[in-house]
């Protein structure tokens, strides 16, 4: 089994990339929103995080954590997001032999792609990159149009304009790193 290693650093911002199993194939994610919702809910409420930005798109979704001072435990906070989720969505789908065996659910993809902030730079790219993300997939022409998404918090609280993300606007040199 592969020893994945992954950077901790306490109290500190992460972005990350957390997909469905059956990506290209499924809607469930915005479908089942207030479950996804409630979930997250009861995690931040035994695990406390400040959410920088997220959105939620059918098959996938992206978001920017920051955790509390002292605290480096992002993946039991993702672990439980994934198993409050799971456990409401009725037992439907199909398996594999080694899913069944582990007595795992077949709705998300077992890893997730972390990355450390490193800085202003880095976390303006990753906070663009999250929020064009629904426009990037052709789901929206605007940013703003898409409602899984923090960026109309993140207007309100004055850290984007409104038309920020729509038309023909190029959001930089691609996807973050």
């Amino acid at each position: 089994m592969p020893n994945y290693r992954r950077n901790r650093i306490k109290g500190g911002c992460y972005f990350f990339t957390i997909n469905l199993l059956k990506r290209f194939q499924n809607q469930l994610l915005v479908q089942q929103i207030d479950i996804l919702r409630d979930a997250v809910r009861r995690v931040r409420a035994r695990y406390p995080f400040y959410i920088d930005g997220w959105v939620v798109l059918p098959d996938h979704m992206h978001c920017i954590w920051t955790l509390p001072q002292g605290d480096d435990n992002y993946t039991k906070r993702l672990r439980l997001i994934k198993t409050f989720f799971s456990k409401e969505m009725p037992k439907t789908e199909q398996r594999s032999y080694v899913r069944q065996q582990k007595g795992e659910r077949g709705i998300w993809q077992r890893r997730y792609w972390e990355h450390t902030i490193r800085d202003d730079k880095d976390y303006a790219v990753h906070m663009d990159y999250l929020h064009y993300n629904p426009v990037k997939h052709g789901y929206v022409d605007n940013v703003m149009d898409w409602p899984y998404s923090t960026f109309r918090h993140n207007v309100q609280h004055g850290l984007y304009p409104e038309s920020w993300g729509g038309g023909d606007i190029d959001i930089g040199a691609g996807e973050p790193t």
